[in-house]
This record gives C-alpha cells, sequence and structure tokens, in this order.
C-alpha cells in the first residue's frame, strides 16, 4: 500500500484540477446547475485527497519510525561488535552505556552505569575534550582513549575509544631499558696518590680501586675499560642505571673507604650520559658532566637532565692541586692578551666582598704595571666593602673605579673584560657590560653552576682555591714587569684581605698554596692591621650581629636565625653571624636569613661536615661546600624558613 500511495495522490490531484476547469468552463456558458454539480465533484476529490495524504503521512511515519528503530538497534549492535572497548559519557562525566568488551576488560564485569568516570578508570577527561586523546592505565595494561562528541536531544555526549596499547608501551619501556649510556669515572686524586707512596701502597690502591669498580659493575650486563690511569669508561643500560642512580651512587661512599695513609682518602668524580640518542652523543654528554664534577671539586656523580643537572656526592673538600704548571701557562696567556689588546676592564659578583674588589683591584694594579689602562667595574653604593674601595683610591691618588653602566658604554670591541669571584650569568656585577665585551676572562674559585660563563677565552676556574685573590696572587708571581717594579703594597693588602675573609682568618679551606700566597703578598709589604681593620664594625653593627645570633634556632644539627628587622648594613652583619653561629656546640651548619626589599637572602656556613652548597642550589643559589648563598624573590621570611628546613632535612636523611 505504501508504494502505490503516490500515484494514487498524483491522480487524484489531476482529476481534481480537471474537475475545477470543467466546471470553470460550464459557468462561463451560464451552466449553472451543472456547474454546481462539477463543483461538488470538486469538494468531494478535494476531500478523498485530503483523507489519502493523512493516510499515507501515518505510513510514513511508521516507516520511518522503524527504521530508526532499525538503525539504532544496528549502530547499538555495531558498537558492540568492535574489537575494543567503548563506554558513552555525558557532560558531568556519568556512563550512559558501554559496550561488553568495556564490562570485561575496563569495568572487570561490574556494572558501572550512572556511575562518573573517574570511580572506574583515572582519564583527563580535559585532556580527552582538548586533545582528542588520553593515555591511562588499567590493571597492567595501557590505553590510549580517544573521545567523539556528539548531541542529541540539546544533551551533549562523549564517546569513548580505548585502544590497547599494551604492547607499544611494553615496547617502548623495553627499549628505554636496554638503552645504553656511557659513563666516565676518573680518580680525582690519582697523582696525589701516586706522588710520595710507596711501590707497594700504589699496587694495593690500584688492586682496590679496580675491585671497588669491578663490583659496582656487577649485576649490570654492562662493561668497564681502563683508559689512562686514573680513568674508566663504562657502557651500562639504563634500567641498571636508574637502580644506581635511585641509591645515589653508593661507590662514591664506598671509594672514600679506601685510606691512602692517615688522612687520605680516595675520592671519585663521575660523568654521566645518560639520556642520548647514540652512544657517540652519551661520550659527549657524559664528558660535559664529568667536566661540571670536576668544576665542583670532585668527589661526586653529575647527571644531565632535560632541565639541567643532578647532583649526588660531593662531601669531601676539593682536593688541591700541588703543581703551579696550569697557573704559570695561563699567566703567560693572560699577559699576551692584556698586551694585545686595548683598554681592560675588570669586574667582580654584585654585592662585591673583599675577596670580589681585593682580586679586582690587585689585578688592575698588575695590568697597570703592564702598561695597559686598567678600570675596575663596581657598585659603590652596592658594595660590601668600601673601605677597601676609599683606601685604594687614597693611596694610589688615582680613582680607576668606574660606574658598570659607563664601563658597558665605553667598552670597545679591541678592549678586554676580566671578571673574577664569579663564574655565573646572573651573579656578576652588570650583564650590558659582559654582553658588549669581545673578548672575556673568568678567574673563579666557586664550585661550578650550572648557569657558568661559556664564551670566555680564558676559564681559570679552580675549585679547591681558598678564594679569586689567591689566584690572582699566583697568576700576578708569573708575570714578566718590565725592570725591578713590584705591586705596590695597598694593592697587596687588598689581595690580603680577599684571602683572609673567604678563608676566615686562615681556618676554612687552607692548603699549602693558600699559605705561599699569604707569604707573598706579605714579601709585597702586605699589613696585617691594615686588613684587621677593614674588618672592624661599629658598635651598632656588632649588637645586630649578636641579636641575629641570639634568635637562632638548632634544627638537626644546623644553626638557623632569621633577622626581622631591616638595616643599610643587613649584608654585611648577616653573614658574620652565620659565622659565628658555628662556633655553637654540636653545629655542622648555620643559616641567616634576611630581607633585602622584596628579595629572602640566606647566608650558609658550614665546617665540612655538611655540603651547604647543595642545599643552597635547591633554593636556586650555589657557592662552596662551605660557604654558599641564596637568592628568593616573592616570598616572606617565613615561608622561606619553611623552604630552608625541607632542603636540609632532604640532604641529611
Amino acid at each position: 500500500m505504501k508504494n502505490k500511495f503516490p500515484a494514487l495522490v498524483i491522480a487524484l490531484v489531476f482529476l481534481m484540477i480537471a474537475d475545477a476547469v470543467v466546471s470553470a468552463l460550464f459557468v462561463y456558458r451560464s451552466d449553472s446547475l451543472l456547474a454546481k454539480g462539477l463543483l461538488v465533484s470538486t469538494g468531494i476529490i478535494g476531500l478523498l485527497l485530503f483523507v489519502v495524504i493523512i493516510l499515507y503521512s501515518r505510513n510514513s511515519i511508521r516507516h520511518f519510525s522503524t527504521m530508526n528503530n532499525h538503525l539504532e538497534h544496528s549502530a547499538a549492535e555495531y558498537m558492540n561488535s568492535l574489537p575494543a572497548p567503548v563506554a558513552v559519557i555525558d557532560s558531568s562525566g556519568i556512563f550512559i552505556w558501554y559496550n561488553q568488551l568495556f564490562s570485561e576488560a575496563i569495568a572487570f564485569g561490574h556494572d558501572v552505569f550512572g556511575l562518573h568516570v573517574m570511580e572506574c578508570v583515572a582519564v583527563d577527561i580535559d585532556a580527552v575534550r582538548s586533545d582528542g586523546f588520553s593515555l591511562c592505565s588499567v590493571n597492567g595494561k595501557f590505553y590510549k582513549i580517544s573521545a567523539e562528541n556528539f548531541r542529541k536531544n540539546d544533551v551533549d555526549f562523549l564517546i569513548l575509544y580505548f585502544h590497547d596499547e599494551t604492547d607499544y608501551f611494553n615496547l617502548k619501556k623495553e627499549s628505554d631499558e636496554t638503552r645504553q649510556n656511557v659513563l666516565i669515572i676518573n680518580i680525582d686524586n690519582y697523582d696525589e696518590i701516586i706522588q710520595n707512596a710507596k711501590e707497594s701502597a700504589k699496587a694495593r690502591i690500584s688492586v682496590e680501586t679496580e675491585q671497588l669498580i669491578e663490583n659496582f659493575m656487577n649485576g649490570t650486563d654492562g662493561f668497564v675499560k681502563r683508559t689512562t690511569v686514573n680513568t674508566f669508561y663504562a657502557v651500562i643500560e639504563n634500567r641498571f642505571l636508574n637502580n644506581i642512580i635511585d641509591e645515589k651512587f653508593k661507590i662514591l661512599d664506598d671509594a672514600r673507604n679506601i685510606k691512602i695513609g692517615d688522612r687520605m682518602s680516595l675520592t671519585l668524580s663521575i660523568g654521566v650520559g645518560q639520556g642520548a640518542s647514540s652512544l657517540a652523543e652519551s661520550e659527549k654528554v657524559a664528558r660535559q658532566c664529568l667536566d661540571m664534577a670536576l668544576g665542583r671539586g670532585g668527589d661526586q656523580a653529575v647527571v644531565k637532565t632535560e632541565t639541567g643537572y643532578r647532583f649526588f656526592g660531593g662531601l669531601s673538600k676539593g682536593i688541591e692541586k700541588k703543581s703551579r704548571a696550569k697557573t704559570r701557562i695561563i699567566a703567560n696567556t693572560l699577559q699576551e692578551m692584556v698586551s694585545n689588546c686595548g683598554k681592560v676592564y675588570i669586574m667582580g659578583h654584585r654585592f662585591g666582598d673583599l675577596d670580589s674588589v681585593g682580586a679586582s683591584c690587585g689585578l688592575a694594579g698588575a695590568v697597570r704595571l703592564l702598561g695597559k689602562e686598567a678600570y675596575i667595574a663596581v657598585d659603590y653604593k652596592k658594595n660590601l666593602a668600601p673601605h677597601l674601595i676609599d683606601m685604594v683610591r687614597k693611596a694610589s691618588g688615582e680613582n680607576f673605579f668606574i660606574n658598570p653602566a659607563d664601563a658597558a658604554d665605553e667598552i670597545s670591541s679591541n678592549d678586554l673584560l676580566i671578571i673574577v669571584d664569579t663564574h655565573n650569568k646572573d651573579f656578576i656585577e652588570n650583564n650590558s657590560l659582559y654582553y658588549n665585551a669581545k673578548s672575556v676572562i673568568v678567574i673563579d674559585h666557586h664550585r661550578k653552576s650550572v648557569n657558568f660563563i661559556d664564551n670566555a677565552v680564558i676559564f681559570h676556574h679552580e675549585p679547591y682555591a681558598s678564594s679569586a685573590s689567591e689566584m690572582v696572587t699566583e697568576l700576578i708571581q708569573y708575570f714578566d714587569f718590565s725592570g725591578d717594579v713590584t705591586l705596590d703594597s695597598y694593592y697587596a693588602d687588598a689581595l690580603l684581605a680577599g684571602i683572609t675573609l673567604d678563608t676566615k682568618n686562615f681556618v676554612m679551606r687552607t692548603g699549602v698554596r693558600t699559605f705561599e700566597a699569604a707569604a707573598f703578598l706579605r714579601k709585597l709589604g702586605a699589613d696585617t692591621v691594615n686588613v684587621k681593620l677593614m674588618f672592624s664594625n661599629s658598635i651598632d653593627s656588632y649588637r645586630r650581629k649578636t641579636q641575629i645570633v641570639a634568635s637562632a634556632k638548632i634544627h638537626n644539627s644546623c644553626a638557623i636565625a632569621a633577622a626581622d628587622f631591616k638595616s643599610d648594613d643587613i649584608r654585611l652583619v648577616a653573614p658574620q653571624a652565620a659565622d659565628e653561629l658555628l662556633g655553637i656546640t654540636d653545629v655542622n651548619a648555620s643559616f641567616v636569613i634576611y630581607k633585602t626589599g622584596d628579595t629572602v637572602n640566606i647566608s650558609a656556613r658550614s665546617l665540612g661536615a655538611m655540603n651547604v652548597q647543595v642545599i643552597m642550589e635547591q633554593l636556586g643559589g650555589g657557592g662552596h661546600q662551605t660557604m654558599a648563598a641564596a637568592q628568593i624573590d616573592g616570598i616572606s621570611i617565613q615561608d622561606a624558613f619553611k623552604r630552608l628546613i625541607k632542603s636540609i632535612d632532604e640532604n641529611t636523611t
């Protein structure tokens, strides 16, 4: 019947039109009776047409409804037959439908209808909506979830398709775990060990070292080869290297248990080339990490990450190198560069101290003796050594101290910039002066940090040295001055003041070469009384220092004090208070927190039993094992105190 409806409708329409035309014709001929009869028949045909259309419409609706039900049933059967779990959730994340595979693989046979998706699957719905997919793990299997939106009756729905990616992830995991990495293991103090050791002791140390490294490699399925007398190359798969990292390179502690004589212990530095795409790149990364470890004083392992470096160990003091061959070579190269340049500009770190300013003054005096103009870029208002600057100005009768901004404008391509007492781009006195300089030389003793100056023509970095002033003093001894001229005594005073500051009156981090440098300065006429006067404070400064010391609290063998007051000399008083706190019984490290503007500063000191450098690095700072600092912007002293406590606890457990 349904197929005949359209033809019948068309026939009735034509019949009704014909009837109406004939009726109109009879009206035109004035045959009203016949016309009326035709009009009645036209009405009957119209009524019949209306009835037919109604019947046809009902039949069509019934037909379309049947087809729609059939299609919905077919779609449900299709989604049920998909070889992957499928679920439908509404806009609020509630399950309204899922197929049999979803029930078995994802819901584990439980009825999750009406539950929120997060109650069944740990999936990031926002990521699915925005990115179109997300990853999740269910019962040891990995699924990639894709999504498709649809709308029905003004309600939004989301179809979730679960693609089983377990095989892919297992293959990727296997590939990652079996990726090979190069490790370079260096014996830090090998030269010092064999220098005066007996042959029997040398043989014992060699055997114990090789046995130590063989034990380190046991169970790793890797191999190790000795390439030089103090260097080993190892290749280890990721799965074993990650275990070594989790154990924080226990080999470093085991190495320190190998004693040489009564005082010296064996120390290792390890560069790890993890995350490289090839063995060649891994070896390159391992060398970079080894350089970083050695630049930080050795006795540590360094792993390069996507965001920087991870450091392990670093408990021992830097090994002092007794040979001065490197210093002599650098001194000759430095003198040659000074002779071939125009002017020499020297700068240290921000808020320069006696070591930074003292090293700059001593180097400027030596450069002037070589016949070149030398200027020290220093901010007098933001400086911790104004007495030293005034003393040198008065004694020399000249003012070769220059504002850093003026120096940045004046420096030319033929001039030379020497940076002392820092190698970190973030801490230098003036960034513009550094970036405008074409030739840069760095002289520093701080342990190497991540953001180091990487374009220096000469990078004279000795982390075992007590101070930058000691390093400058050694370089000056190898300068070839014309005639019998020597450095003036006030320059020697400046250098000795720098050494005295960083060694805490020759108590901390002093070696043989430190005393030799001090003896050389004494020979030049350095006056210890003048140096002592540079450390004198006013009675008000002394009161503020004792106030900080009195407020200290002990936590985990650390003395922590917070200066809750403001003063013009707080940058000078706080480090002195940190030094004083080390005199307390059973205190291994001291920390003083103080605020300048919106920045919280932390001065850290230790006697060597605790590495304050590592603690400060976690707070964005750095320094030495026994002397470090950090600056944190935009927080309160109380928040800085909490962060410091957390960092101390993480490094003492």
